[in-house]
Parts: C-alpha cells; structure tokens; sequence
C-alpha cells in the first residue's frame, strides 16, 4: 500500500516525519512525502501531521482524488484529526490496517462573478472595514431554491457544513450539525436584530442572494481570502459533488471528541 504524508513544516519536524515514513517501510508500506498540498497525487491513502488547517487544505485536494486521509494533530485544537502527536505510532498501524471505518464529509460549491470554489467548512461573506470608511452592516436578502427566505442586516453571513459548524460558525452563534446531517446552515454575523437567527436548511437546497449596487463583501472559503463580491452580482451556494472522505476508529467517537475538543 502506497501511503502518503502530508505536513505542516511549521508545525512538525523533519526528523519526526522521517521517522513516520521509516515505520510505513518496516510495515511493508511504500512511502510519498508532500509539504504542499497541490502536490497531493499517487497514493491510496493520506496521513496528514499538522492542525485543523492543514487537514482542510489536504481535504480540499483529496476530495478530487477521492483519496481517504487521518489526521493526527500537531496544532492546537485538532477537532478534524483522529489522533494526538504522542499516538502516531497507533496512527501508521491503522493506516496500514483493514480495521476502521470511512466518513463521507459533504462540501459546499460557490459560485460568484464566473468562478467555482469548493470548501469543507464554511463559506464567509464579510464587511471591509476601510480606514476613514464608515463602519456599516451591510442588509442581505437570501433565497433558498428561488424563494425568499431571510433578510439580515448584519456584518456578514456564514454558510456552513456539518463539519464546518463546530469552527467560526459556531462562535457566530450557530448550531452544532452532527457529520451525518444531510443540512447546511446560514448564520450571521452580529446580526443587528435579534431576530436574526442562524437557519439550518436542507442540502438539497439552492442558497442565492443579490448584493446591493453600492454594497461590496469580502468572501473567505474556509479561511482563505477568495476575493471581492458586490456591484448587484448574484451569488450561488449548493452542495458540492465532492465530499471528503476521512478514516475514523469508531464513528460514535464524535460526541466524546466533541467534549474533549470545544470545551
């Protein structure tokens, strides 16, 4: 079995994945190494050292490839990663092995001024704040399937996956979706009435919503600067036809996860 390793070269040592990669050869694997996840390719299964970031970038690459990966956690929270650094032993061996199971994790597809992006976490649409500018919400009106469905004036709005909904969604005020959801979730962001609350909608649904002429909004997918949407352009979030596919040791080690991790 062919088993790559992907990693943060900020957060893990070299000396740390070449031992990794001399205990995958012990075992009768075959070892490819990657420290950029574009380079991603080749392999049957991922190991991916670092943070929640790091795996998201992986996911974002081997949601193409259908490539199945397991995270161990060199960051802080590691709330997508199965295993801590001091189990990376346990890591290769089920890596390695037949046992465990697979978690399809759906994505979001955006599509803004002619473009596509797919996210695992969150989509976010955010305010500029521009020195000398003044500080404005920005009013929303959103539809599900061509339908009104909401109207928020707030500074900005979250659109979320299941497992996008224990990250920024969550400290927006949002729900938290088990992976197994088939929904997704609009939440905004300090929305200015407090009858704006955080909608969980179906997956099978269609979001749209139209910016004002004279509004503009910075867009993120998950964390990372997409760029500029504004001047009446219509933007569209549905279910990506990709989705992640993560290796777990027990599905029903979620909720425990959960205790450990958010608390």
């Amino acid at each position: 079995m062919t088993i790559g390793v992907y990693y943060n070269t900020q957060q893990v040592e070299r000396e740390t994945v070449e031992g990794l990669a001399g205990e995958i050869r012990r075992a009768g694997g075959e070892v490819v190494l990657f420290t950029h996840a574009e380079e991603i390719d080749g392999v049957e299964r991922l190991i991916v050292l670092g943070g929640d970031g790091t795996v998201l970038r992986a996911a974002r690459k081997t949601a193409v490839l259908r490539i199945p990966l397991v995270g161990v956690n060199f960051g802080k929270l590691g709330f997508l990663t199965e295993f801590e650094r001091n189990e990376l032993g346990e890591g290769v061996k089920f890596v390695l092995g037949d046992g465990g199971t697979t978690i399809e994790r759906s994505m979001l597809e955006i599509e803004a001024g002619g473009r596509k992006t797919h996210c695992l976490n969150e989509i976010a649409f955010l305010h500029e704040i521009v020195a000398g500018r003044d500080n404005r919400a920005v009013s929303l009106s959103v539809a599900l399937d061509g339908t009104p469905a909401a109207q928020f004036r707030a500074d900005g709005l979250i659109v979320c996956t299941p497992t996008g909904s224990t990250a920024y969604s969550l400290s927006a005020g949002g729900s938290i979706l088990t992976p197994d959801c088939a929904a997704f979730m609009l939440t905004p962001v300090c929305a200015l009435s407090m009858r704006s609350r955080p909608i969980v909608y179906s997956d099978r649904s269609v979001l749209s919503f139209r910016l004002p002429e004279e509004e503009s909004l910075l867009l993120y997918g998950d964390g990372i600067y997409l760029g500029t949407v504004g001047g009446n352009e219509v933007v569209t979030v549905r279910k990506s036809t990709r989705s992640a596919t993560f290796l777990t040791r027990d599905k029903n080690r979620y909720f425990r996860r959960l205790t450990e991790k958010i608390n």
